[in-house]
């Protein structure tokens, strides 16, 4: 049997205890992917706590809100985020700890629907608009599912395998989407989800929670969580925009 992890840095804001797994972990980046350049990923932001270390990813989708997954916010394994000050945001960096923007969040808004690795959606409200630059931009929420084989862009700073080192440079990898009947045979969580497969020691780590999965341009999910360890040959599950869509925009506005 399995064992399925949700992948932000840590399991616990406040704790900081480092997730781990007894199983034999991969070598490589994002797992097995390629530095990003500058530019390439513009929704890209990482969340942080107020010390500046990095646990999640989010992407930008409209000059106030973020989104994220639920589970890097939340106290516990309930529905009830941390208060907005444990965190903040950094935009238009190529790296974790460096340049673009630091913004501060007013408000956290998770999808009360949250639970067992569904509906793992959550917005980030902050204090100020983003003043957007070629570097920094908002990504256009996807409408319509992926098809089965199709080529979905992952990025973000998780661990480069499931207890390595996280990457201070942005890293980005293609997985191959399943539909929503090949995701449903694998992991049984119903339509909130979207499974990304890929060749192992590649796919999803630990930091890359609540990060961006893309096709054509649009973003199609957000990163959730992994079986049996980052890169293993299941595929993982991402948080599913266009199931999740009128949820985010009666929340945002967006």
């Amino acid at each position: 049997m399995s064992t399925r992890y949700i992948l932000p840095v840590f399991t616990c804001l406040l704790a900081l205890t480092a997730i781990s797994s007894s199983n034999a972990a991969p070598n490589g980046r994002v797992v097995g992917g390629a530095d990003a350049v500058v530019g390439q990923f513009p929704h890209q932001v990482s969340l942080q706590r107020s010390d500046g270390s990095h646990t999640c990813g989010g992407s930008i989708i409209s000059e106030t809100f973020i989104v994220t997954a639920a589970h890097c916010v939340v106290v516990g394994e309930g529905i009830e985020p941390y208060p907005p000050r444990f965190y903040q945001v950094r935009v238009g960096s190529m790296q974790r700890t460096i340049g673009g923007q630091l913004l501060k969040l007013k408000r956290i808004i998770v999808n009360k629907a949250y639970a067992d690795f569904q509906n793992d959606i959550a917005l980030l409200e902050l204090e100020k608009p983003i003043v957007f630059t070629k570097n920094i931009q908002p990504i256009e929420l996807a409408e319509e599912e992926v098809p089965s084989g199709g080529d979905v862009i992952i990025s973000g700073w998780g661990r480069l395998s499931t207890n390595g080192p996280i990457p201070h440079r942005l890293q980005w990898n293609t997985l191959k989407a399943l539909n929503a009947e090949e995701c449903e045979e694998v992991h049984h969580l119903g339509a909130s989800v979207i499974c990304l497969g890929h060749e192992p020691d590649n796919g999803t780590c630990f930091g890359d929670s609540g990060g961006p999965a893309t096709y054509n341009g649009k973003l199609v999910g957000v990163a959730s969580f992994v079986d049996d360890g980052c890169g293993s040959d299941i595929p993982d599950g991402y948080a599913k925009v266009a199931h999740l869509r009128e949820w985010i925009r009666a929340n945002s506005g967006v």
